[in-house]
């Protein structure tokens, strides 16, 4: 069960850094980068967007989702059901996909890298991880065999 409070604590680290890129956009504030890169280029580029919408703000939902779904099984177990599990393995795994599709356009298309971005990526590593392996072969045995 601790790792639903990590995925959970994790989930918010995401949040505050999708929130942070979306403040500093929505007031036309330069990003502090701690490595000195290029963050405001990244995030302004024309892959800042995903269908119209702002990739910050995709994140601001994904994350917040993983948040509070996570606490939700760590204070209410009867929460994890297998379809809730389920999805939160298909959520992550294409945020996973996505975090991994936006580190290659910084690599080979804009030459650029964003320390908030990488961060990101990073965290949604971890989160894919740490979801696939709290499933046992058991449940996703049993997820093709109903």
């Amino acid at each position: 069960m601790l790792y639903h409070l990590a995925l959970a604590i994790i989930g918010l680290g995401g949040f505050v850094i999708a929130s942070y890129i979306a403040g500093c956009k929505r007031k036309k504030k330069p990003l502090i980068c701690p490595l000195r890169t290029s963050c405001d280029f990244v995030t302004t580029s024309d892959y800042s967007k995903f269908l119209g919408i702002h990739i910050e703000y995709i994140g601001m939902v994904y994350y917040g989702l993983v948040t509070l779904v996570h606490l939700a099984i760590f204070f209410f177990p009867a929460f994890a059901t297998l379809q809730i599990l389920l999805l939160g393995l298909i959520a992550s795994s294409c945020a996973f996909l996505f975090s991994l599709y936006l580190t290659a356009i910084q690599a080979f298309v804009l030459k650029q890298w964003c320390t908030w971005c990488i961060t990101s990526a990073c965290l949604c590593a971890i989160i894919f991880a740490l979801t696939y392996l709290s499933w046992s072969g058991a449940s996703l045995l049993g997820i093709f065999l109903r």
